[in-house]
């Protein structure tokens, strides 16, 4: 299973709904809080460009971006796909 890392705060509603497909998948992954900004904004900020919301999702390095695009991955059956990917 590829690496997958997400960027979120405390208390947001997307973020909470991204991870729990992540979880409900079996996918284990890597949040980053950046709720008080910090140097992993920073890194989020450099790899999503004009990205600023949370959260924002990378799967083996590629940027899908947040939680609605999430969605519409797995809507059009396209994420178990890309998590499979080695």
């Amino acid at each position: 299973m590829p690496r997958v890392e997400i960027y979120t705060k405390f208390h947001c509603p997307y973020c909470s709904r991204a991870k729990a497909l992540l979880q409900a998948k079996g996918v284990v992954f890597e949040d980053y809080d950046i709720t008080m900004g910090g140097e992993k904004r920073t890194e989020m900020l450099d790899r999503a460009p004009g990205r600023t919301t949370v959260p924002q999702i990378f799967i083996g390095g590629t940027h899908v971006g947040g939680c609605d695009d999430l969605m519409a991955l797995e809507a059009a059956g396209k994420l178990d796909p890309m998590l499979a990917a080695a």
